[in-house]
């Protein structure tokens, strides 16, 4: 059984470019307070493989699951959306 299509993605925004052939992606998700019942933002950074050095700090993007690149990369740019 292949494990292409149970791959997590996420749709975040670079906020850094700094490295080489390395971005850090901001995911933001909406949760439901469990009390109050309010909606609140939580975010997630993940550090993300960009082979091509394509993106900025800005950039909309697209990010996979894939295999341990470095002892914090997990993930990888896999399209620039804006």
């Amino acid at each position: 059984m292949s494990d292409r299509g149970l791959r997590k993605s996420r749709v975040g925004v670079v906020v850094s470019d700094r490295m080489d052939k390395s971005v850090i992606v901001e995911v933001i998700r909406t949760v439901q307070h469990p009390l109050y019942k309010k909606y609140i933002r939580k975010r997630t950074r993940f550090m993300a493989h960009d082979e091509e050095n394509a993106c900025r700090s800005g950039d909309k993007v697209r990010i996979i699951e894939t295999r341990p690149i470095s002892r914090r990369k997990r993930w990888r740019v896999q399209e620039k959306l804006a």
